[in-house]
Protein backbone atom coordinates (compact mmCIF):
# COMPACT_ATOMS: atom_id res chain seq x y z
CA UNK A 1 0.00 0.00 0.00
CA UNK A 2 1.62 3.81 -0.94
CA UNK A 3 0.62 6.90 -1.20
CA UNK A 4 -2.54 7.71 -2.69
CA UNK A 5 -2.23 9.20 -6.60
CA UNK A 6 -2.37 12.41 -5.56
CA UNK A 7 0.28 12.30 -3.54
CA UNK A 8 2.10 10.80 -6.77
CA UNK A 9 1.34 13.49 -8.58
CA UNK A 10 2.49 15.68 -6.02
CA UNK A 11 5.68 14.38 -5.33
CA UNK A 12 5.96 14.27 -9.55
CA UNK A 13 5.24 17.42 -10.28
CA UNK A 14 5.19 19.40 -7.42
CA UNK A 15 8.05 18.33 -5.69
CA UNK A 16 8.04 20.55 -2.71
CA UNK A 17 9.13 20.49 0.55
CA UNK A 18 7.00 21.08 3.26
CA UNK A 19 7.29 20.19 7.44
CA UNK A 20 4.59 21.13 9.90
CA UNK A 21 4.78 20.87 13.59
CA UNK A 22 0.34 20.41 13.64
CA UNK A 23 -0.47 20.58 17.53
CA UNK A 24 -2.04 17.40 18.15
CA UNK A 25 -1.32 14.60 20.89
CA UNK A 26 1.43 12.56 19.07
CA UNK A 27 3.65 15.96 18.22
CA UNK A 28 6.13 16.28 20.52
CA UNK A 29 9.55 17.10 21.26
CA UNK A 30 12.29 14.59 22.17
CA UNK A 31 12.58 12.95 25.88
CA UNK A 32 14.50 13.45 28.40
CA UNK A 33 14.61 9.98 29.42
CA UNK A 34 17.40 8.02 30.19
CA UNK A 35 18.20 5.72 27.31
CA UNK A 36 19.24 2.09 27.03
CA UNK A 37 23.12 1.68 26.22
CA UNK A 38 22.45 0.35 22.77
CA UNK A 39 20.16 3.25 22.25
CA UNK A 40 22.97 5.73 23.36
CA UNK A 41 25.14 4.70 21.08
CA UNK A 42 23.14 4.55 18.14
CA UNK A 43 24.30 6.70 15.49
CA UNK A 44 20.39 7.31 14.16
CA UNK A 45 19.39 8.53 18.03
CA UNK A 46 22.66 10.95 18.35
CA UNK A 47 23.44 12.19 15.21
CA UNK A 48 21.59 14.53 12.64
CA UNK A 49 21.81 12.68 9.13
CA UNK A 50 21.25 14.44 5.36
CA UNK A 51 18.40 14.11 3.38
CA UNK A 52 15.75 16.10 1.49
CA UNK A 53 11.91 16.74 1.35
CA UNK A 54 9.11 17.63 -0.96
CA UNK A 55 5.63 18.11 0.29
CA UNK A 56 1.79 18.02 -0.74
CA UNK A 57 -1.11 20.00 0.16
CA UNK A 58 -3.93 18.20 1.37
CA UNK A 59 -7.17 19.67 -0.49
CA UNK A 60 -9.60 16.97 0.46
CA UNK A 61 -10.26 15.65 4.44
CA UNK A 62 -10.14 11.89 2.98
CA UNK A 63 -6.36 12.52 2.01
CA UNK A 64 -5.47 12.32 6.38
CA UNK A 65 -7.09 9.14 6.14
CA UNK A 66 -5.06 5.99 4.68
CA UNK A 67 -1.18 5.41 4.27
CA UNK A 68 1.04 2.31 4.26
CA UNK A 69 1.43 2.19 7.96
CA UNK A 70 -2.41 1.19 8.56
CA UNK A 71 -3.70 3.60 11.18
CA UNK A 72 -6.45 5.21 9.23
CA UNK A 73 -7.98 8.49 10.09
CA UNK A 74 -4.38 10.04 11.32
CA UNK A 75 -6.66 12.64 13.02
CA UNK A 76 -8.67 10.01 15.25
CA UNK A 77 -5.46 7.92 15.46
CA UNK A 78 -3.91 11.30 17.44
CA UNK A 79 -1.47 11.86 14.90
CA UNK A 80 -3.21 14.76 12.93
CA UNK A 81 -0.94 16.49 10.11
CA UNK A 82 2.45 16.20 12.04
CA UNK A 83 3.15 12.77 9.85
CA UNK A 84 5.88 11.88 7.05
CA UNK A 85 5.94 9.40 3.85
CA UNK A 86 9.08 8.10 4.04
CA UNK A 87 11.33 6.20 0.66
CA UNK A 88 12.17 3.27 0.38
CA UNK A 89 15.92 3.48 2.15
CA UNK A 90 13.73 4.54 5.37
CA UNK A 91 10.37 2.61 5.25
CA UNK A 92 12.10 -1.05 6.16
CA UNK A 93 9.62 -2.66 5.05
CA UNK A 94 6.88 -1.27 6.97
CA UNK A 95 8.53 -1.68 10.46
CA UNK A 96 9.57 2.07 10.75
CA UNK A 97 5.89 2.61 11.09
CA UNK A 98 5.32 4.63 14.56
CA UNK A 99 8.85 5.79 14.97
CA UNK A 100 9.63 9.62 15.24
CA UNK A 101 11.72 11.93 13.68
CA UNK A 102 12.90 15.43 14.03
CA UNK A 103 13.63 17.49 11.04
CA UNK A 104 15.43 20.79 10.28
CA UNK A 105 16.09 23.15 7.63
CA UNK A 106 19.63 23.21 6.32
CA UNK A 107 21.91 24.90 3.64
CA UNK A 108 19.45 27.23 1.68
CA UNK A 109 18.68 30.39 4.31
CA UNK A 110 16.91 31.82 1.62
CA UNK A 111 13.98 29.29 2.26
CA UNK A 112 14.57 28.10 5.23
CA UNK A 113 12.94 28.94 8.61
CA UNK A 114 16.20 29.63 11.40
CA UNK A 115 16.03 27.80 14.73
CA UNK A 116 13.39 25.98 13.64
CA UNK A 117 12.47 22.13 14.18
CA UNK A 118 9.49 19.77 14.05
CA UNK A 119 8.56 15.87 14.82
CA UNK A 120 6.79 13.86 12.80
CA UNK A 121 5.66 10.34 13.18
CA UNK A 122 5.94 7.83 10.37
CA UNK A 123 3.00 6.82 8.84
CA UNK A 124 3.33 6.11 5.24
CA UNK A 125 5.30 5.12 2.02
CA UNK A 126 6.82 6.80 -1.00
CA UNK A 127 7.03 4.37 -3.39
CA UNK A 128 9.52 4.59 -6.39
CA UNK A 129 8.70 6.15 -9.62
CA UNK A 130 11.30 4.44 -11.46
CA UNK A 131 9.85 6.62 -14.89
CA UNK A 132 13.00 8.69 -13.65
CA UNK A 133 16.05 8.85 -12.67
CA UNK A 134 16.95 8.73 -8.64
CA UNK A 135 18.66 12.02 -9.51
CA UNK A 136 16.28 13.37 -12.17
CA UNK A 137 12.83 13.51 -10.35
CA UNK A 138 12.42 10.16 -8.97
CA UNK A 139 13.02 11.66 -5.26
CA UNK A 140 12.03 8.05 -3.44
CA UNK A 141 13.47 6.40 -5.78
CA UNK A 142 16.69 3.96 -3.71
CA UNK A 143 19.46 5.16 -2.91
CA UNK A 144 17.55 8.38 -1.84
CA UNK A 145 16.68 9.12 1.36
CA UNK A 146 13.38 11.26 1.32
CA UNK A 147 10.51 12.67 3.36
CA UNK A 148 7.21 13.43 2.44
CA UNK A 149 5.37 16.30 4.36
CA UNK A 150 1.91 17.85 4.40
CA UNK A 151 2.68 21.73 3.52
CA UNK A 152 1.13 22.86 7.09
CA UNK A 153 3.98 20.54 8.78
CA UNK A 154 6.12 21.85 5.99
CA UNK A 155 6.20 25.15 6.64
CA UNK A 156 7.41 24.85 10.09
CA UNK A 157 10.27 24.83 9.21
CA UNK A 158 11.02 26.37 5.61
CA UNK A 159 8.92 28.30 3.06
CA UNK A 160 7.04 26.60 0.62
CA UNK A 161 8.92 27.81 -3.04
CA UNK A 162 11.72 25.49 -1.54
CA UNK A 163 10.80 22.64 -3.70
CA UNK A 164 13.09 19.57 -3.37
CA UNK A 165 14.59 20.77 0.08
CA UNK A 166 17.61 19.69 1.64
CA UNK A 167 17.31 18.58 5.68
CA UNK A 168 19.04 17.09 8.19
CA UNK A 169 16.42 14.12 10.56
CA UNK A 170 17.41 12.25 13.07
CA UNK A 171 15.34 9.39 14.88
CA UNK A 172 13.68 10.65 18.83
CA UNK A 173 11.77 8.82 21.10
CA UNK A 174 7.71 9.48 20.74
CA UNK A 175 5.84 11.11 23.69
CA UNK A 176 2.31 9.75 23.53
CA UNK A 177 -0.58 10.58 25.51
CA UNK A 178 -2.48 7.48 26.97
CA UNK A 179 -1.39 3.88 26.80
CA UNK A 180 -0.80 1.84 23.27
CA UNK A 181 -4.17 1.31 21.35
CA UNK A 182 -5.17 -1.99 20.36
CA UNK A 183 -7.99 -2.20 17.61
CA UNK A 184 -9.17 -5.76 17.21
CA UNK A 185 -10.67 -6.40 13.54
CA UNK A 186 -11.52 -9.56 11.50
CA UNK A 187 -13.54 -12.37 11.51
CA UNK A 188 -14.11 -15.81 13.16
CA UNK A 189 -10.70 -17.21 13.59
CA UNK A 190 -8.76 -14.37 12.09
CA UNK A 191 -8.35 -11.82 14.12
CA UNK A 192 -6.03 -8.78 13.00
CA UNK A 193 -4.77 -6.25 15.37
CA UNK A 194 -3.59 -2.36 14.81
CA UNK A 195 -1.07 -0.56 17.03
CA UNK A 196 -1.02 2.57 17.71
CA UNK A 197 0.05 5.66 20.19
CA UNK A 198 3.21 3.67 20.92
CA UNK A 199 5.81 5.77 23.12
CA UNK A 200 9.35 5.17 23.21
CA UNK A 201 10.89 3.67 19.75
CA UNK A 202 7.29 4.20 18.21
CA UNK A 203 8.03 0.78 16.03
CA UNK A 204 7.13 -2.43 17.01
CA UNK A 205 8.77 -5.66 16.07
CA UNK A 206 6.90 -8.55 18.02
CA UNK A 207 3.45 -9.10 18.88
CA UNK A 208 2.14 -11.56 21.18
CA UNK A 209 -1.71 -12.08 22.07
CA UNK A 210 -3.19 -14.12 25.04
CA UNK A 211 -6.61 -15.62 25.70
CA UNK A 212 -7.54 -16.66 29.37
CA UNK A 213 -7.76 -20.08 27.62
CA UNK A 214 -4.53 -20.11 25.82
CA UNK A 215 -0.81 -19.59 26.74
CA UNK A 216 1.10 -16.49 24.96
CA UNK A 217 0.68 -16.73 21.19
CA UNK A 218 3.02 -15.04 18.44
CA UNK A 219 1.16 -12.62 15.99
CA UNK A 220 2.58 -12.08 12.58
CA UNK A 221 3.51 -8.74 10.92
CA UNK A 222 0.65 -8.16 7.90
CA UNK A 223 1.69 -4.77 6.77
CA UNK A 224 3.00 -1.39 8.88
CA UNK A 225 1.44 -1.87 12.47
CA UNK A 226 -1.67 -4.31 11.40
CA UNK A 227 -0.50 -7.70 13.10
CA UNK A 228 -2.66 -10.97 12.74
CA UNK A 229 -3.24 -14.53 13.89
CA UNK A 230 -5.39 -17.40 13.03
CA UNK A 231 -6.97 -18.43 16.09
CA UNK A 232 -10.22 -18.99 18.41
CA UNK A 233 -10.21 -15.98 20.63
CA UNK A 234 -14.15 -14.99 21.37
CA UNK A 235 -15.33 -15.08 24.46
CA UNK A 236 -12.03 -15.06 26.80
CA UNK A 237 -10.16 -11.97 27.95
CA UNK A 238 -7.46 -11.07 25.90
CA UNK A 239 -3.64 -9.79 27.00
CA UNK A 240 -1.01 -8.48 24.45
CA UNK A 241 3.11 -8.57 24.86
CA UNK A 242 4.32 -5.96 22.50
CA UNK A 243 8.37 -5.57 21.75
CA UNK A 244 9.60 -2.27 20.60
CA UNK A 245 12.77 -1.95 18.06
CA UNK A 246 15.04 -1.38 21.07
CA UNK A 247 14.28 -4.62 22.97
CA UNK A 248 11.89 -3.11 25.79
CA UNK A 249 8.59 -5.25 26.06
CA UNK A 250 5.43 -3.98 27.35
CA UNK A 251 2.56 -6.23 28.66
CA UNK A 252 -0.98 -4.89 29.08
CA UNK A 253 -2.99 -8.21 30.73
CA UNK A 254 -6.82 -7.97 30.20
CA UNK A 255 -6.82 -5.37 27.89
CA UNK A 256 -9.79 -6.28 26.21
CA UNK A 257 -12.91 -8.07 28.46
CA UNK A 258 -14.99 -11.19 27.72
CA UNK A 259 -17.38 -10.13 26.11
CA UNK A 260 -14.89 -7.87 23.29
CA UNK A 261 -16.20 -7.81 19.61
CA UNK A 262 -14.63 -6.74 16.13
CA UNK A 263 -14.35 -2.84 15.88
CA UNK A 264 -13.26 -2.17 19.24
CA UNK A 265 -10.00 -0.35 20.43
CA UNK A 266 -8.63 -1.24 23.45
CA UNK A 267 -5.81 0.78 26.04
CA UNK A 268 -3.26 -0.94 27.51
CA UNK A 269 -0.02 -0.07 29.07
CA UNK A 270 2.71 2.23 28.10
CA UNK A 271 6.52 2.21 27.22
CA UNK A 272 8.16 4.36 29.62
CA UNK A 273 10.53 7.37 27.75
Amino acid sequence: MSLTPFFTTTLTFFLIFTLSSTKVTSHYSSSSSQSPPSQQTSPSFTEWRSARATYYAAVDPRDTVGGACGYGDLTKAGYGMATVGLSEALFERGQICGACFELRCVEDLRWCIPGTSIIVTATNFCSPNYGFTSEGGGHCNPPNKHFVLPIDAFEKIAIWKAGNMPLQYRRIKCRREGGIRFTVTGSGIFISVLISNVAGHGDIVAVKVKGSRTGWLSMGRNWGQNWHINALLQNQPLSFEVTSSDGKTVTSYNVARKDWSFGQTFEGKQFDY
